[in-house]
């Protein structure tokens, strides 16, 4: 049987760690308060660099090795994750996905939601946005102990697949803590039973992205980094940052 490599984190790194999702929580709760009609990317990406730095927190995407033209992901509509902020303003009924990470004493808590601008979900949107925010809960709730990947990506599938949302493959979760991303790449669908054992003590960020068209992706903007729905659907991305214990998961960016 195939077991990911253990991250063995000291007590401070777990700290650090806790402490970055808790800032990370608290910053999107304000931040979802704030998203309205005619407010642009780049103002809610000013608005995070300063709250970031306010808190005594560290914006990952600015680092030499990702160098991201912005710190925080903001992906409209038929983008799926990687939307650099623009000018644009919000209009009404704009289904926005927010995705950021940030660091406190060298470890990193990761967290993604998305949701609508100006009126409250209905219809094929809120079936995206719920579905999409229940598969999340369900991957982590197969979380009992030291657990398989396709655990998790089978009880997320699951969900997907009942609402009949297009599930985006070629993109994953991963493991984090120490950098953005490590091993392992954890897929949104999968078969209970297989793949490597995740352990105990180790963090990982599980994020569903799903469509309400087709699965598959294109990354050909001008801008390099937004990867948008082949077909031009809309897309929805939810994630948490957890921490596997014997007794299940916990979630640090809750």
């Amino acid at each position: 049987m195939s077991i990911v490599k253990e991250q063995n984190f000291s007590k401070d790194e777990v700290r650090h760690l806790r402490e970055a999702g808790q800032i990370l929580a608290g910053l999107f709760a304000d931040l979802k308060k704030q998203v309205h009609v005619g407010v642009t990317g780049k103002e809610f990406d000013t608005w995070v660099a300063r709250e970031i730095k306010a808190r005594g927190a560290h914006a990952t995407y600015l680092d030499p090795e990702v160098n991201f033209p912005g710190v925080i992901c903001i992906s409209p509509n038929d983008v799926v994750v990687h939307g650099v902020p623009k000018d644009e303003p919000f209009g009404k009924g704009d289904v926005v996905g927010f995705d950021l990470v940030i660091d406190v004493g060298g470890m990193k808590a990761d967290s993604a939601f998305t949701m609508i601008v100006g009126e409250e979900p209905t219809g094929a949107k809120k079936l995206l946005l719920n579905a999409t925010e229940r598969s999340l809960y369900a991957g982590i709730d197969a979380i009992k102990g030291a657990t398989k990947l396709g655990d998790i990506g089978a009880a997320i599938e699951a969900v997907l697949d009942k609402a009949r949302l297009g599930i985006v493959r070629q993109l994953v979760g991963h493991g984090v803590g120490r950098s953005m991303h490590e091993t392992p790449d954890i897929p949104n669908y999968g078969r209970r039973g297989s793949g490597a054992l995740v352990p105990v003590g180790n963090a990982i960020a599980i994020e569903p992205m799903a469509t309400l068209g087709g699965w598959k992706i294109v990354q050909d903007d001008p801008d390099g980094w937004s990867i948008r729905t082949r077909d031009g659907s809309l897309a929805a991305h939810f994630e948490h940052t957890v921490l596997i214990t014997e007794n299940g998961a916990e979630i640090i960016t809750k």
